[in-house]
């Protein structure tokens, strides 16, 4: 989708603080950090939310997810632990409508989560 905020970031139209990327996930730091750690990772194809995904998808949910543990591991936060979050839809708190994951960590995650 072209005007899509998620997407521009991915094709570097609009800088953004790089974490990883590769040809099917990218990932940036979140402009409004909850945690020391607090990074976006995005698939490259538009994707509205999990609920959109199909059964094509699959393959590439589970890269996603495994980029989520490259992405702790490389900034220390893996032994220690962290969240993964994914909100779908608007009751759920997403905002953008490009299917992402947060990466959170650096702090003691509390449950129930909000």
């Amino acid at each position: 989708m072209s005007d899509c905020l998620f997407c521009k970031f991915a094709r570097h139209e609009i800088p953004t603080q790089v974490v990883y990327e590769d040809e099917h996930a990218f990932a940036f730091r979140d402009i409004n950090p909850q945690a020391p750690t607090h990074i976006l990772i995005i698939p490259r194809e538009h994707i509205e939310s999990l609920a959109a995904m199909q059964p094509e998808h699959e393959g590439l949910m589970g890269h996603l997810l495994w980029v989520c543990a490259e992405i702790a591991r490389r900034e220390g936060i893996a032994d220690e632990g962290y969240r993964v979050v994914l909100n779908t839809n608007r009751a759920a708190g997403q905002s953008v409508y490009h299917l992402h994951l947060h990466l959170l960590g650096g702090r003691t995650m509390h449950w129930p989560p909000g």
